[in-house]
């Protein structure tokens, strides 16, 4: 086995967390510390001067899933340019992505959601700024919108977590229908009648 390089306290737990998070969703709470060590390039007593036990790892991995810092990220490369609805549509397929990753995790690990001894620091939860970089795409449409942008944004968000909900939804809708149904609804308009 090739040892890591030192690294900082939190870069060696922020590493850590990365290789557990995929082995987590092959194998769930069967996942052992000698895969994790070996996916992270550590000695297997390196896991335990970090975490306390498995189980605090774990908790710390399903715990970082709910950090939005990537998502904010790949929201705000989205080209400025691009009309309202082709950046709508790059959007909800990053959050879709998102969602379909977080439910296949807890699937795996048998829970409904992060439980409440589980849950991430308010902080982590917090995805005020994922929902600013949303209601930015908006920003540069306010004639074409009907609302501020953070309400679209609000709207955009809760349509994409219901219509993609498997367990909310027989048939989950595309980015496309979902964008289509914020956009433009289902009502029949008064130049289509």
């Amino acid at each position: 086995m090739v040892r890591a390089a030192p690294l900082a306290p939190d870069a060696r737990r922020a590493s850590i967390i990365a290789a557990t998070l995929p082995l987590l969703r092959m194998y769930g709470r069967e996942i052992t510390t000698s895969q994790i060590a070996l996916a992270a390039g550590v000695a297997e007593g390196t896991l335990f001067r970090v975490f306390p036990d498995k189980e605090a790892l774990i908790s710390a991995t399903v715990a970082s899933v709910f950090d939005p810092t990537a998502d904010e990220a790949e929201v705000a490369r989205i080209d400025p340019g691009l009309p309202l609805r082709d950046k709508l549509i790059t959007a909800i397929e990053m959050l879709q992505r998102r969602l379909s990753e977080i439910w296949q995790l807890f699937s795996m690990l048998g829970i409904a959601g992060p439980p409440e001894a589980r849950r991430p620091p308010p902080a982590r939860m917090d995805d005020s700024r994922l929902r600013a970089a949303l209601a930015k795409l908006f920003e540069p449409h306010l004639d074409e919108i009907r609302c501020v942008p953070e309400e679209a944004a609000r709207f955009l968000r809760a349509i994409a977590f219901a219509g993609t909900h498997p367990r909310l939804t027989d048939r989950p809708m595309t980015p496309h229908e979902i964008v289509t149904l914020l956009l433009d609804g289902i009502r029949v308009r008064d130049e289509e009648a």
